[in-house]
């Protein structure tokens, strides 16, 4: 498969292809009160406001070095994936997340789709990001947000 690799914090991670929009830098972003850590808060992205996740954070890290906004269509509109560096485009052969035993507990066996290696180093493939929990989308619509 075919995936965007890019890192969070000292991770490296990947997006299958089809599931991005577009990188672009990062945009000014206003906090949304009541949502998880790894919601950094909202953003306008091509007109459109959009709620932005902080990568690093999702995974169980602490903030990362945010140099990308990386947009995910879901079916509520864009939203904008904080990431460090965007390595590129390149093939991915991840084996299941769930054949490891520190891949089967907590957060990462909802996120972690597969892992792989670029090097000596392990790639995380993420699962789709498509689906945002409902509470961000809660708080997105009580800041106005369609």
């Amino acid at each position: 498969m075919t995936a965007l690799v890019f890192r969070a914090g000292p991770l490296l991670c990947a997006l299958r292809l089809d599931e991005v929009l577009e990188t672009m830098r990062p945009m000014p972003t206003l906090p949304l009160a009541g949502t998880p850590a790894f919601v950094l808060g909202i953003s306008v992205l091509r007109g459109v406001p959009a709620p932005v996740l902080d990568v690093c954070r999702l995974l169980g890290g602490g903030p990362g070095e945010l140099r990308r906004y990386i947009t995910v269509g879901t079916e509520r509109g864009a939203v904008a994936m904080a990431s460090g560096e965007v390595i590129g485009i390149r093939p991915v052969h991840p084996e299941p997340a769930g054949g490891h035993p520190a891949l089967l507990g907590g957060a990462s066996s909802r996120l972690v789709a597969g892992v792989d290696t670029v090097g000596a180093e392990p790639l995380l493939l993420l699962q789709s990001m498509r689906a945002v929990p409902d509470e961000v989308w809660e708080a997105a619509a009580a800041a106005g947000v369609p």
